[in-house]
């Protein structure tokens, strides 16, 4: 299996390493989670906001925000590179901020929430991979950076 780290040449002619590619290894399961979950809430919340909106808005638009964050996520482990993974580690923690206070409203008021959304109860729907998801993103985009000799 091949390594996911390689040197690189600094101006100054010493050798440093180069980035580690966000979709290699463990990254590459993680895009294919983060790609999944996005078709998941998206194709679910876009159905809701179209055929029941009246039912639970909150809860539809919600599912649309995780939607849209689980795409983006998606989108900087794929390409990749430092700054793409500096707005991955950004969207991670947002996204366990909102897992968390989403999931903390839904049992502290569930009369808000005539539906579930993504996040409701913490993932519970989604067998509590929504509040896992971020964490092991964060890890592994930590464990992923470059680091300079």
């Amino acid at each position: 299996m091949p390594e996911t780290t390689s040197t690189a040449t600094t101006q100054d002619g010493t050798a440093a390493p180069a980035r580690r590619s966000l979709g290699t290894g463990p990254g590459r399961l993680l895009v294919t989670v983060y790609g999944v979950f996005t078709v998941a809430a998206a194709s679910r919340s876009l159905y809701q906001l179209i055929a029941q909106f009246q039912v639970a808005p909150l809860a539809y638009g919600l599912s649309a925000v995780s939607a849209a964050v689980y795409g983006f996520i998606t989108f900087s482990l794929v390409r990749g590179g430092e700054g793409a993974r500096k707005a991955a580690v950004v969207s991670c923690a947002l996204e366990l901020i909102g897992v968390l206070g989403i999931g903390t409203w839904t049992l502290a008021d569930p009369s808000a929430f005539p539906d579930a959304t993504v996040w409701s109860d913490y993932g519970l729907d989604y067998l509590f991979i929504p509040v896992i998801l971020p964490v092991t993103g964060m890890v592994w985009l930590r464990r992923s950076r470059t680091t300079t000799a």
